[in-house]
């Protein structure tokens, strides 16, 4: 468990529970807390905050329900997904609301609606362009999720995007230094988001993180094995971890029986793979596992896909950072 750092304004008129979980959100979303933490009791973040604990039950409850939080009968509460506003809002209804508030403002300044239709054209256009002449690196632990992810980003956001491993960032190369230099904005999965910022701190770029959904065909795969096979899962981060164990037990496989894992002990990969009948393997795993698997034992990917609403949200954060420069 982590101490959080949160303050509140109880004369500000916004409902307590409100903050709380707004504070909570942007802690998430800017890294502070990360996917697999433990958060504090509800009587403990009462205590700290001076609120009571039914304030605190209710924002951590509405997290939970939003799926950003995670509770477990005796083992506490802890992150369990990014803090993205775009899941739970109707993102058609809100975008008609500044356009009706934008309208209305329009037409009593005596503008009439065609031109008001050109305006808005006109801005669309502007802001497409700029997307356009934007480079960002993609950092992922394997360089096929890397290029796959950075190809949905930028089919969907029109944006020139490298696509880069850790590795590649670790064990940097002056080719690959000054494409960083050059871009203006640096994307990484949430799972890999710290160790990203750690590496890349010298080039003082922005730093944004997505998220990613299991894909369905790897939960298929798992599912279809018969009760009583014996899975290993291997991979490199807690967060990665502790996302997949979430996601299995969302598809109905939290009972299977599994042994996890982010050890990189040659001894010790070996033992699990010898007391196991499958292997489950995050991308960034698989070749050094295989190494180790003289039976050639079945060994899955543990494949994601980018969260939707994950990238619309980066779209409106990409914007806000060209506009600001």
């Amino acid at each position: 468990m982590i101490t959080i750092d949160i303050k509140i304004d109880k004369d500000s008129g916004v409902p307590l529970y409100l903050q709380v979980k707004k504070k909570i959100m942007s802690l998430i979303n800017g890294n502070k807390l990360k996917v697999g933490e433990k958060m504090p009791t509800e009587r403990e973040l009462s205590e700290n905050l001076k609120v009571s604990r039914n304030t605190i039950s209710t924002a951590y409850n509405e997290l939970e329900q939003e799926g950003v939080l995670k509770s477990y009968q005796g083992r506490g509460t802890f992150v369990a997904e990014e803090a993205n506003p775009w899941k739970v809002q109707n993102i058609k209804q809100k975008v008609m609301k500044f356009i009706d508030l934008g309208f209305e403002e329009a037409i009593e300044t005596g503008m009439d609606a065609d031109e008001f239709l050109e305006i808005v054209t006109q801005r669309v256009r502007e802001k497409k362009e700029l997307m356009s002449k934007i480079t960002a690196v993609y950092v992922e632990c394997n360089i096929e999720q890397a290029r796959m992810f950075s190809k949905q980003i930028m089919e969907s956001t029109n944006m020139n995007v490298i696509p880069f491993t850790l590795d590649d960032i670790r064990n940097i190369s002056e080719s690959t230094k000054e494409i960083v230099e050059k871009s203006q904005v640096i994307i990484a999965t949430f799972n890999h988001v710290n160790e990203v910022v750690k590496l890349t701190k010298k080039f003082q770029k922005e730093i944004i993180g997505v998220a990613i959904n299991v894909d369905l065909e790897t939960i298929v795969k798992i599912a279809r094995y018969p009760k009583g096979t014996k899975f290993a899962f291997v991979c490199i981060s807690n967060e990665f971890m502790f996302k997949a164990r979430g996601a299995l037990e969302k598809a109905g496989l939290g009972d299977i029986d599994i042994q996890f894992t982010n050890s990189t002990d040659k001894q010790q990969i070996i033992k699990i793979i010898n007391s196991v009948d499958v292997i489950i393997v995050s991308p960034g795993r698989y070749e050094d596992v295989q190494l180790h698997n003289v039976d050639n034992k079945c060994i899955m990917k543990f494949l994601y896909n980018l969260d939707d609403s994950s990238v619309k949200a980066l779209k409106s954060k990409i914007i806000e950072i060209k506009d600001h420069k």
